[in-house]
């Protein structure tokens, strides 16, 4: 997996207009982990890419009906199979997190990448997934000032608004995968050298 002008390579690619650029001089230092079902609780479908490219028909569901003007997008969603789909390249500004505030900055979409998964707070994840999300922040890590520390949820920077991705979310686990494939990766740096 390779990262081209801000675009995963091995990502299936659907451009959304919902971005713009980031402030002058701003990499992007955050990640924020989202969910997105539609309709709620379904999988599957079209309707991620609809709702994130504008496209979204009011009359398909009546839930489209409150959400079909939203202008919003995240840089990626990892669907239920581990499917890797691209809206916005990472060194754009998607409009994923809304009000939101991370150490006491706000506006984190300036500064940050949303990652969506395709769930629910309560359906527990895919292995899938997790492997996705690792093998796409360890992307991540290797071309922006990315920490272990700036890897949040979207319930952390939006307390009051937004409860993603929930309890279902094992950040634990998904840590240790994290921490245990940067052990690797680095080891393998370091004998290669």
């Amino acid at each position: 997996m390779q990262l081209q002008q801000g675009w995963i390579d091995e990502a299936r690619k659907v451009e959304s207009p919902h971005f713009n650029e980031r402030p002058a001089n701003e990499a992007p230092s955050l990640l924020v982990v989202h969910n997105i079902s539609l309709p709620p609780g379904e999988f599957g479908g079209p309707w991620i890419d609809a709702l994130f490219t504008g496209t979204l028909d009011p009359a398909a569901h009546p839930y489209f009906a409150e959400i079909h003007q939203l202008r919003v997008a995240a840089h990626c969603l990892i669907r239920r199979d581990g499917e890797i789909v691209q809206y916005v390249p990472f060194n754009a500004r998607a409009w994923h997190a809304g009000a939101s505030c991370f150490q006491g900055r706000e506006n984190c979409n300036d500064f940050s990448m949303g990652i969506e998964l395709e769930g629910t707070d309560d359906v527990p994840y895919t292995e899938a997934q997790y492997q996705a999300l690792v093998r796409v922040t360890l992307l991540l890590m290797q071309h922006y000032p990315l920490t272990l520390e700036r890897i949040t949820g979207h319930s952390d920077i939006a307390p009051t608004r937004k409860t993603d991705p929930g309890p279902a979310f094992d950040w634990p686990y998904f840590r240790q995968l994290l921490t245990h494939s940067l052990h690797d990766s680095r080891s393998i740096r370091h004998d290669a050298v």
